[in-house]
């Protein structure tokens, strides 16, 4: 992987833990619409809504850079709708991109050293 894969996996992972975040507080809000007189599924279906759709074109970008395998892939958006999945894919996204940095690290002192 280059520093654009990484990059593309970076951005995918700075946004998944906002996401699962916001898809626990939409189903907090759901219970309490449900349970009380305080409605605020509104606003967070909208907040959780734009990060879903940012995460989506995120996770096609670094899909396609990266050349996950199709499993890889469906496995990580699988990951995005599940309740706590999102925090389960950051940590996997940031091991991912710690590798694509050292082995482009690792390239370049090839190429250097050669």
């Amino acid at each position: 992987m280059d520093l654009s894969t990484a990059s593309a996996i970076h951005r995918l992972r700075l946004v998944s833990a906002p996401e699962a975040v916001s898809f626990l507080l939409l189903l907090v809000c759901s219970v309490l619409k449900r349970t009380t007189d305080f409605n605020a599924v509104p606003v967070m279906g909208a907040i959780h809504g734009v990060l879903f759709v940012v995460f989506v074109v995120l996770w096609a970008d670094a899909w396609r850079r990266a050349k996950w395998a199709l499993t890889t892939a469906a496995w990580y958006f699988v990951l995005s709708v599940l309740p706590f999945g999102g925090f389960a894919l950051e940590r996997r996204l940031k091991r991912d991109a710690d590798d694509a940095v050292v082995a482009s690290r690792a390239r370049k002192q090839d190429v250097v050293g050669a």
